[in-house]
């Protein structure tokens, strides 16, 4: 995560939310087929998070703005977009112990 991001979040004028892989690119191929902008994953994220933070105004009636970053489009991801039609994606969350494992196997910097 970017340094300007985690102070954002350290300070507590910005959230992290979590959601599911098959999610994401259900809220991205919505987006798309209204907006005609194939998302990269990385912004569909947002885009998920938009569309859920949305709903829920839309339910209790309040009004809110809601911004979100599109940083790229997801031409490059295809090969993902093509899982996600195939049925071939799947929600998996690694353990803190596979984390662990995967960090301590990363080169040391400096």
């Amino acid at each position: 995560m970017s340094s300007i991001l985690s102070q954002l979040y350290d300070d507590g004028l910005m959230e992290a939310t979590s959601v599911k892989q098959t999610d994401v690119f259900e809220a991205a191929e919505l987006f798309a087929r209204v907006e005609g902008i194939l998302p990269a994953p990385e912004s569909s994220h947002a885009i998920r998070v938009a569309i859920d933070e949305a709903l829920k105004c839309k339910e209790t009636g309040e009004e809110k703005t809601i911004v979100f970053g599109l940083t790229g489009t997801g031409y490059f991801d295809m090969v993902a977009y093509e899982k996600f039609h195939e049925g071939k994606m799947d929600d998996y969350i690694p353990t803190d112990d596979e984390l662990a494992a995967f960090r301590a196997k990363l080169p040391k910097i400096g």
